[in-house]
């Protein structure tokens, strides 16, 4: 499976969010002809997100961390380390960190029952940074040459105590790692259960604490890299930091009743499309569904799951330059959903235009009418200067009106 693939869709015309990654790579190969060298929709004319290009070096992220090995059992305190929080939804309780070639950064990503960071390695090339037209041709043209590293899209998922369920993995096999247990699976093309398993997709999950468990999710054009044991370098260097409320750039001033939030982006777009897009540039995201959906269970996170949001809608907040709707200063503009997919969604221009505020239902059930989504747009409050993160609000103050 090609990285560019799935990346290309997620930040392409089609499909809009809330679709499976069978869905995204489907549409990826589609969209593979058109050149990846603007801005474009979230949406199938929606706002966000960046037209990636199919490889980018990624750097040495800072200095090695050196992470001991551990043996201690599950939920132990490790020597000179604070047990893991009793944390708050919506908070972040671990930083990013080096094992081996692979390098964790800080979560960006948070939601009702886990946290979400992106994963880059050394060995690999990672598709979640826009390009200019040149670099865009540089890249293919070196990949043509065959001189172009492997791509790959990886992620690690911190589950909150109870939430991610190991016996529900299909076709795992378990092991222990470091003293804790663990569980390993191939997983299928574009990650649907309905298709053969990819060699190169890998999931590696492990129990962090008593029943609670964190899982690395890879997705790379290399069936070797990374290995398991790769993914397994992983666990000895999880340890719990904060916590810390995740700060969003706006404030809520209306929700239509029975609608919760569900998880939040922090200079990210909510969900997996958020770790897609992860340098892109985008301020902050919310998705809100209706009803809450369940905290427990789980083997992947909500949107990557077919059907798992029925009912909701998603906030943005990013540079108008992500946008495929020319800016407007100063004025608000609803769209009706793209084709096949139902929902709408409503632009809000800040006053000089440089900013947009997006409230979309595609792809999330579309039964808000465009009227409720224009108020919903038209309440949100964004921060100060959306470039400095101290103006910004903790994540459960701003969610709610």
């Amino acid at each position: 499976m090609q990285l560019r693939e799935l990346v290309d869709a997620v930040t392409g015309d089609e499909p809009p969010m809330g679709r499976t990654v069978d869905d995204i790579v489907a549409a990826g190969r589609r969209a593979e002809r058109r050149r990846r060298t603007r801005f474009a929709t979230a949406g199938a004319a929606g706002l966000v997100a960046v037209a990636v290009a199919a490889a980018i070096t990624v750097p040495t992220l800072g200095a090695k961390r050196t992470a001991g090995e551990t043996t201690a059992l599950p939920g132990a305190p490790r020597p000179g380390v604070s047990p893991w929080p009793n944390a708050s939804p919506f908070t972040f309780t671990f930083t990013g960190y080096d094992a081996g070639t692979l390098h964790v950064q800080d979560p960006i990503v948070v939601s009702t029952a886990y946290q979400i960071a992106p994963v880059y390695s050394d060995r690999h090339t990672s598709n979640d940074k826009p390009l200019t037209q040149d670099e865009a041709e540089a890249m293919e043209q070196e990949k043509a040459d065959a001189g172009a590293k492997p791509s790959l899209w990886a992620y690690l998922t911190v589950y909150r105590p109870g939430a991610f369920d190991p016996a529900a993995v299909k076709d795992g096999r378990n092991v222990r790692v470091a003293g804790r247990r663990a569980v390993q699976a191939t997983l299928p093309f574009g990650l649907d259960p309905r298709n053969p398993v990819e060699p190169g997709n890998k999931l590696f999950a492990w129990e962090y604490a008593a029943n609670a468990w964190a899982a690395v999710t890879s997705i790379s054009d290399d069936a070797a890299t990374p290995s398991f044991e790769d993914l397994s370098g992983l666990v000895a260097g999880l340890k719990p930091a904060g916590p810390t409320p995740a700060p969003l750039p706006f404030t809520v001033g209306y929700l239509p009743r029975g609608y919760v939030p569900l998880q939040v982006g922090t200079h990210a777009m909510p969900g997996l499309s958020g770790i897609a897009t992860a340098r892109a540039g985008d301020y902050g995201g919310a998705t809100y569904t209706r009803p809450p959906l369940p905290t427990s269970g789980l083997t992947a996170p909500f949107d990557s799951v077919k059907g798992a949001i029925r009912d909701g809608f998603h906030i943005f907040v990013t540079p108008s330059t992500s946008s495929n709707q020319s800016p407007e200063p100063g004025a608000t503009k609803c769209y009706s959903g793209g084709r096949g997919v139902g929902g709408g969604f409503c632009n809000v221009w800040s006053a000089d235009g440089r900013i947009v505020v997006q409230v979309s239902s595609e792809g999330l059930g579309g039964r808000l009418p465009q009227a409720e989504l224009r108020r919903i747009a038209e309440g949100i409050t964004v921060a100060d200067d959306v470039r400095d993160e101290s103006t910004w609000t903790p994540a459960l103050d701003a969610l709610t009106p």
